[in-house]
C-alpha cells in the first residue's frame, strides 16, 4: 500500500473526531493481510495501529536524488514540524541547511495557516519537502512566506501526489520552477506535465518486496546503500531487469537482488 489513506486521521485533537487511521488497519488486519509494505506515513506512529509487521519505505532518497542532478547551489530546505526528521535527511543529503515553517491547522477543516519561517533563507534557493500535497493550499501559503523572507528561487517535493482540485492550478500560477513527486497515488494524464514531475516508486517497492521474500534487510535500502537508492531513479526496469546493488555504484558491492517480480501476489481484500 504505497499511499495510505486517512494517514492525516491519526490522533484525536478535537471533541468527535475519529482516529480513522486506526480503523484502517484493523480492517487490513481482519480482511488477511499479515505484512504491510508502506512509503512514508503522515507519522511513523500510524505503525503502532498495527499487530503485523509494518515496513515503512521512504521516496527522501530518491526526490534527493532527482534534485542533486540539477547541481543546484545556495541552497535551504524547507519543511513543517510534521516531517521535520525525513526532511533533516533530505537536507544532508543535498547538503543544505534545514528551515522549519511554523503552521497551525484551521477547525477540523482542511485549511492551514502558515505564521513564521525559522531559519535563515534569505538569498537562497530553497527545497519545499512535504509527504502529501493535496488541494495545495498550504504549499501556496509556505511559498508566500518564502517569497516575503527573501528566497530568490523555489522548488518542491513531496511523496503523495492527491492533486485535489484547484491542485494543479494552484502549482501553475505560483512561482514555483518544479514540483516533483512520486507516482504512490496514480496521477491522471492532464495532471501530469507543465510544473509537475513524476518519479516511479516501482523499482523502490519492487526491490523492497525481493528482500521481503528472500528475508533479507530492507533497512539496508537507507543506510549503506543510499547511493544505490538514489540511482533507482534513473533505472530502465525493461533493459536492466537483473541489476543489483553495487552495480556501476563506485565498486560498492550488496547483496544480490534483482527488480524480477515476487512469485506470489498477496490481495488483502482477501478475494
Amino acid at each position: 500500500m504505497p499511499y495510505y489513506g486517512y494517514g492525516r486521521s491519526d490522533k484525536k485533537d478535537q471533541p468527535r473526531v475519529p482516529i480513522t487511521a486506526r480503523l484502517i488497519a484493523d480492517m487490513m488486519t481482519v480482511a488477511g493481510a499479515n505484512r504491510l509494505l508502506t512509503v512514508d506515513l503522515h507519522q511513523g506512529q500510524i505503525q503502532g495501529f498495527f499487530n503485523i509487521p509494518v515496513d515503512e519505505l521512504t521516496a527522501v532518497h530518491l526526490l534527493s536524488g532527482h534534485f542533486l542532478q540539477k547541481h543546484l547551489d545556495n541552497l535551504v530546505v524547507v519543511t513543517d514540524l510534521g516531517f521535520a526528521k525525513r526532511a533533516r535527511t533530505f537536507a544532508e543529503l543535498m547538503d543544505a541547511p534545514l528551515a522549519i515553517v511554523e503552521k497551525r491547522r484551521i477547525g477540523n477543516q482542511d485549511r492551514t495557516e502558515v505564521l513564521n519561517v525559522i531559519g535563515d533563507v534569505r538569498g537562497k534557493r530553497a527545497i519545499i519537502v512535504d509527504d502529501e500535497i493535496d488541494t495545495a493550499g498550504t504549499l501556496i501559503q509556505i511559498v508566500n512566506a518564502l517569497q516575503r523572507e527573501g528566497v530568490t528561487e523555489l522548488y518542491a517535493c513531496a511523496t503523495h501526489a492527491v492533486l485535489s482540485d484547484p491542485a494543479v492550478q494552484r502549482i501553475a500560477q505560483s512561482e514555483l520552477r518544479e514540483v516533483v513527486v512520486s507516482d504512490s497515488i496514480p496521477i491522471s494524464p492532464e495532471k501530469r506535465g507543465g510544473k509537475v514531475k513524476v518519479i516511479s516508486l516501482a523499482p523502490l517497492i519492487a526491490e523492497a518486496i525481493v528482500r521481503i521474500h528472500r528475508g533479507q534487510s530492507v533497512g539496508a535500502l537507507f543506510t549503506s546503500e543510499v547511493h544505490f537508492t538514489q540511482e533507482m531513479l534513473l533505472w530502465d526496469v525493461d533493459n536492466q531487469p537483473d541489476r543489483t546493488p553495487g552495480e556501476g555504484d563506485n565498486g560498492r558491492s550488496g547483496e544480490p537482488a534483482t527488480l524480477a517480480p515476487p512469485t506470489r501476489a498477496v490481495d488483502v481484500s482477501g478475494r
